[in-house]
């Protein structure tokens, strides 16, 4: 089966924060280390090792924005999570290297 991996770049993202507010959610799937560094402001981390045992905790009724560095791994946890039954499921397009080129502010990751 094919999956169709909706995307999402950074200007769209940084828009979604003004208008969509609570609408959606944002989930950082880099390893702690890396999001340490910092991530998408308000973004939850997630490692992708992790998804699949608490992929529960995610809303299926939210848009879902998924990151990581590059976009590699947001895009295959998008596939994981439409595997899933997920439908609202968005990869940030070149994922924290395209946030960061961008201009757009970066945060220190929410507790686990």
């Amino acid at each position: 089966m094919h999956w169709n991996i909706k995307e999402i770049d950074a200007r769209e993202l940084a828009e979604w924060y003004d208008s969509k507010a609570e609408g959606f959610r944002v989930i950082d799937v880099r390893e702690m280390n890396e999001i340490s560094g910092g991530t998408v402001p308000g973004a939850d981390p997630l490692p992708m090792a992790t998804v699949p045992v608490r992929f529960n905790e995610l809303e299926k009724d939210k848009d879902l924005v998924v990151v990581c560095r590059s976009g590699a791994r947001s895009a295959q946890v998008c596939m994981y999570l439409q595997q899933q039954g997920f439908e609202r499921v968005y990869n940030l397009r070149g994922g924290m290297l395209a946030w960061t080129s961008s201009g757009q502010q970066i945060a220190l990751p929410r507790a686990v």
